[in-house]
């Protein structure tokens, strides 16, 4: 029985191990889309689309292993809190990684660099974006409660750079009709930053279940 437990225990942690890889290749996937966009580097870009497949399949084996693990034996509070809150966090990693996709895809269509301005804003916003999810994936590793809440409030400014750039990209619009398709493709991306913020805010909420045993937010996504 002893053994069970010490394999049981192992598995959690190897489980562990695994999201914080997928965490880690979610952010790659980030820093490189964001370069990609800075840089125009088209062959760069087609990669982070690319690689999306393999978040994808790193999902679909994290999902795998939680439900092994609710078989192998009846896990305590403690261990159903852990194996679901993988299983919750794993989904916003995978929409992290889609996001970061998106935006690898819209920007293989765009023309760099772009005289709209707003480079070095949505270069901000997606450091922020970045910055939330290592945190996030941190604050999981360390069962950081604090660095969870702090997490979570960055993505106020997250949501702050995507109305003023959004606010300057209109304006641009109103002056020049003409260069309203490729402003709309730009408001596309800082929209999918926004949602990286936002599931980075929730894998926040999810490290604070995993902690408290309760969850107190109503999801919106």
């Amino acid at each position: 029985m002893i053994n069970s437990r010490q394999n049981f225990d192992t598995e959690l942690e190897e489980l562990s191990e695994d999201l914080i890889k997928m965490g880690e290749s979610a952010t790659t996937a980030i820093d490189r889309a964001i370069d990609a966009f800075h840089t125009g580097d088209k062959e760069l870009m087609k990669k982070v689309v690319k690689g999306d497949r393999k978040i994808n399949e790193m999902e679909r084996n994290i999902e795998q292993r939680c439900l092994r693990l609710l078989l192998k034996q009846q896990p305590v509070a403690s261990d159903l809190r852990k194996i679901s809150t993988a299983i919750k966090m794993i989904t916003d990693i995978e929409r992290i990684g889609d996001a970061a996709a998106d935006i690898a895809e819209i920007s293989l269509h765009l023309n760099i660099p772009s005289s709209l301005g707003v480079l070095e804003d949505i270069t901000n916003m997606a450091k922020i974006a970045r910055e939330m999810v290592s945190d996030a994936i941190d604050s999981y590793v360390k069962e950081d409660l604090d660095l969870a809440q702090k997490t979570r409030e960055k993505d106020d400014l997250v949501d702050e750079h995507f109305l003023r750039i959004r606010g300057i990209l209109g304006e641009k619009i109103r002056e020049d009709i003409e260069i309203m398709d490729e402003a709309m493709d730009y408001v596309m991306i800082i929209k999918y930053l926004e949602r990286i913020g936002d599931h980075a805010e929730n894998l926040c909420e999810w490290v604070e279940f995993y902690k408290t045993g309760v969850y107190k937010y109503e999801r919106i996504l």
